[in-house]
């Protein structure tokens, strides 16, 4: 059965050292910067005796100079690594650094956007927030939260439909699923991650979605986010994978999941690629 911790949020969190992933395709303009404000935040945060800290980037599947960056900033702080992959797209590259964060002792494995849009005090908030907790994810859309770039109207009615979406297909009653911050007990991680695999577009709602179903519990908090530019979203192509990747996630914990079986088993020509 599930175990939650039982310890307060402390050294700061009281679970011991904290893995900070950083997924990073093609982002030579952003990643430089986040890497040296996360790294001055969590030193001090680190020098005060109040928490442990590993930062991974995970650079996956760039054409540009982010390995390059990430490289020289390690040299100056020997808290940030990195992996550098051949291919995948977030989901990929997060679920990657998961796994390499299993091979150390870590009390608490999160990730962020590079694009900093989740300020370093911000993830902090994830962390002093755990306690009894398996996990804690961001939320633009609570009350209380500090949404410094206003939202289009469009954008905003795509994240209510999604939002809606989510809770009526997958019952995850949660105000903001796809926030680029959350972090988790390593224990609970390390039984969910195996059950994945499926899902590009829609992982983070796929480890909830996994965490709820095996009793973990999971809560989100307000946070602070401003938009930064270089944003990759495609407002109308990405809405449609990941509700592709929702019905996916439903079809295959269901007994339906033959469906699923039948359709991974077509030759890749076939394939509708906006489903993976």
């Amino acid at each position: 059965m599930p175990r939650t911790a039982k310890k307060k949020a402390g050294k700061e969190s009281g679970r011991g050292k904290v893995a900070i992933i950083i997924p990073s395709h093609n982002e030579q303009d952003r990643i430089g910067k986040t890497l040296k404000e996360y790294s001055l935040y969590f030193e001090n945060l680190r020098k005060e005796g109040k928490l442990d800290y590993d930062i991974l980037v995970v650079v996956n599947a760039s054409k540009d100079r982010t390995l390059d960056i990430t490289k020289a900033e390690s040299e100056k702080n020997s808290r940030i690594s990195y992996l550098d992959l051949e291919k995948g797209g977030k989901g990929y590259a997060v679920i990657e650094g998961f796994k390499s964060a299993f091979r150390k002792k870590y009390g608490l494995i999160g990730f962020v956007d590079a694009d900093m849009a989740t300020p370093p005090e911000a993830f902090y908030d994830l962390i002093k927030s755990i306690g009894n907790y398996d996990g804690v994810i961001a939320s633009r859309w609570m009350k209380g939260s500090n949404i410094k770039t206003p939202q289009s109207f469009l954008r905003k009615i795509m994240s209510w439909g999604f939002v809606s979406l989510v809770k009526a297909i997958l019952f995850l009653n949660y105000h903001d699923t796809q926030c680029g911050a959350k972090i988790f007990g390593a224990d609970a991680l390390k039984e969910v991650v195996p059950k994945m695999g499926l899902s590009q577009w829609a992982f983070d709602i796929e480890i909830l979605y996994n965490m709820k179903k095996m009793g973990f519990k999971v809560i989100e908090i307000p946070t602070t986010w401003e938009d930064r530019k270089g944003s990759k979203l495609h407002l109308i192509k990405v809405p449609f994978q990941m509700f592709s990747s929702i019905i996916r996630i439903r079809l295959i914990n269901s007994p339906l999941r033959i469906i699923v079986k039948a359709y991974d088993s077509l030759p890749e020509a076939l394939k509708m690629h906006h489903l993976t």
